[in-house]
């Protein structure tokens, strides 16, 4: 008999209570260091008090009123996200994947209000996520998310990841309008496409006449030490989705476009009767404030450098069950010799939360907020893990 919530996820027992920074607290009192943070969504942590305060705030005022009006809470956060990136403009809905689909439909919107309606093809790379809506599926192109979807939308061009001599030659077909890339892959494998790679990207979309979409659903708000993770390179894209860990764990999402890339968008085109609610609207606007204060970030990059080089170490360590790291920041993978579902088991014993990732990789992804101790403590558990794995190889030799 089919479960009442309907069983599309391989769900763990494991099963939560309460939280607080950088734990989550199981029913029995057992503590799990967290560094899944709900797959790259609790930035600040569990129960923010800042967070909390603010969510309380709104909830006390106003809830939902619809778009039909002006929303102070969204000009506040369209606001501190204009003035902090590349953006003109901003489109708020509930989720990283409703971000993508709007981001389909600037781009062919865009193409028909320039007066070429026939430039709706779109590059992607192998590998990547976008969500799982149709539209989204069919970007990614992967057989393990569309089989069994089809008829799927059309117009995709798949490519090699950071393959730019592909990208050349995919570029100037004439039916090509738009790139959409993550600058770092994360269900893909943690695979981070080179700063010099993503520069090329850019020059080669300004050669052809191409929109540039960077999707840093997974990789932005803070957590490759820059606020969004194409600054490394110094380029900006003309249309990016944001979700995950704008909301802290509220459901919000955003899309975020120059004037030019958003101009065929007109009253009408598009809408969300959630999206920028103004209860999510105002936990996010905390998040930013937060994420833009001095040392913030710096402070993201001071501990990653710490956990990578613990984890470098770990690898050198454990030959037999790690074999390198991968990522920027704290978004960090572990690519796996034995299988990753297996360390991750392990893991899980040390009370302890990953997620796992294509490519055999497990990915780290703990709150931004974690502390040197906590750096310190997750390393232990895992260390401790491996040790674990070598003994069960051992013993199925």
């Amino acid at each position: 008999m089919i479960s009442p919530v309907l069983p599309s996820y391989s769900r763990s027992p494991l099963s939560f209570a309460s939280g607080e920074g950088s734990w989550l607290i199981e029913a029995d009192g057992r503590r799990f260091l967290d560094f899944a943070s709900g797959v790259a969504v609790n930035a600040l942590g569990h129960a923010n008090p800042r967070l909390v305060a603010a969510l309380t705030a709104q909830a006390n005022r106003v809830w939902h009123v619809s778009n039909l009006y002006t929303v102070p809470e969204q000009e506040r956060l369209a606001r501190l996200l204009v003035d902090n990136t590349f953006a003109d403009t901003v489109f708020f809905c509930n989720s990283g994947t409703e971000a993508g689909e709007l981001a389909l439909k600037m781009a062919r919107k865009y193409r028909h209000a320039s007066g070429e309606p026939d430039r709706t093809g779109i590059i992607t790379f192998e590998g990547a996520f976008h969500g799982r809506s149709t539209g989204m599926i069919a970007a990614a192109g992967s057989k393990k998310l569309t089989e069994g979807f089809g008829p799927l939308m059309p117009g995709f061009v798949h490519l090699p990841f950071g393959d730019t001599d592909a990208l050349e030659d995919a570029a100037a077909q004439p039916e090509i309008g738009a790139v959409m890339i993550e600058p770092i892959q994360g269900e893909g494998g943690i695979r981070t496409l080179p700063d010099g790679a993503l520069k090329k990207i850019r020059e080669i979309c300004d050669r052809h006449g191409l929109l540039l979409i960077a999707d840093e659903i997974q990789c932005g708000m803070g957590r490759t030490g820059k606020l969004f993770a194409h600054e490394w390179a110094g380029i900006e894209p003309d249309i990016m989705m944001v979700a995950k860990g704008i909301g802290g764990g509220y459901p919000i999402g955003a899309l975020l476009a120059t004037e030019e890339a958003a101009k065929g968008m007109t009253p009408g085109t598009h809408g969300s009767t959630y999206g920028g609610n103004p209860l999510g609207c105002a936990v996010a606007a905390e998040v930013m404030t937060v994420m833009l204060e001095d040392g913030f970030l710096d402070g993201v990059s001071r501990k990653a450098g710490r956990l990578r080089q613990g984890l470098e170490g770990l690898v050198a360590a454990h030959p037999d069950v790690f074999e390198a790291v991968r990522g920027t920041g704290l978004m960090l993978g572990l690519a796996c010799k034995p299988a990753a579902a297996d360390v991750l088991k392990a893991l899980n014993g040390e009370e302890m939360l990953a997620v796992p990732a294509a490519e055999n990789v497990l990915r780290l992804l703990p709150p931004l907020t974690i502390s040197e101790d906590e750096i310190g403590e997750a390393l232990a558990r895992l260390d401790r893990a491996a040790t674990r794995v070598e003994a069960s190889l051992e013993a199925a030799e």
